[in-house]
């Protein structure tokens, strides 16, 4: 395995993502700026069937293979049910079998990590398309500080929140607020409109995490749309 360095930093990290509309996966070591390997496929289904191919195709790259990994970072949500469930399990998965740490990122963190590593800008806000009217959010400072907390709302109350601007907007849900920001006036341009998080990101985000705080579970922050159906139940009487 490789030597995980001073102050518990990994040496070589594999980031998954399959929390939006893509599969994608990384290897970057400690100190690098440029990926290992990467690769990425955009889709909106089927990340089950995709996942496990494509994280064996990226990790043969990397001179010894899975057990040359020291950490494995996954996107968290929020975003697709189905595909953080997925990524999550994975990451845990390979995380067990290699005996390394594996930790969580924010999918909204993710998305604005280059925004933010590019400087230059006061405030980002991460919005991702939660349906129905309503978006996912986090607002960021220039250092990346948290502004506005994660959390789902409607588009109108999101953009009630951004204050005056100017506001750089990134994510699937970026155009939704934007629009909305401006009829109210409300100073906001839209970023890179990425329907998925810059995978080389979260190995970086991954490779500053500490295990103990940023842990590899589900970050829904709302329950699932989709419900168990009672009708026509009968229940137990004994």
């Amino acid at each position: 395995m490789t030597d995980a360095g001073e102050a518990g930093r990994p040496g070589v990290v594999l980031a998954i993502d399959t929390s939006l509309n893509a599969v994608s996966a990384c290897l970057l070591g400690a100190g690098a700026i440029e990926a290992l390997a990467l690769e990425s496929i955009a889709m909106e289904r089927g990340h089950a069937e995709a996942l496990v191919p494509l994280i064996d195709r990226v990790v043969a790259r990397l001179d010894g293979g899975f057990a040359a990994l020291a950490r494995v970072a996954v996107t968290i949500g929020p975003g697709s049910f189905t595909g953080i469930r997925v990524g999550v399990a994975a990451a845990r998965a390979i995380g067990l079998a290699c005996k390394v740490p594996v930790v969580g990122v924010s999918t909204l963190s993710a998305l604005a990590a280059p925004v933010i590593a590019a400087g230059g800008r006061p405030t980002i806000v991460a919005a991702i398309d939660a349906h129905h009217g309503n978006i996912y959010v986090q607002g960021f400072s220039a250092d990346g500080g948290t502004e506005l907390g994660p959390g789902v709302m409607s588009i109108h109350d999101a953009a009630r929140r951004l204050g005056p601007g100017p506001t750089r907007l990134v994510g699937t849900g970026a155009a939704l607020l934007a629009v909305e920001a401006w009829s109210l006036g409300v100073k906001a341009d839209v970023g890179e409109r990425a329907t998925a998080p810059d995978i080389l990101f979260v190995a970086r985000l991954g490779m500053l995490a500490d295990p103990a705080r940023a842990l590899p579970r589900p970050f829904y922050i709302r329950p699932p749309d989709a419900k168990p159906q009672t009708n026509g139940v009968i229940a137990r009487t004994g």
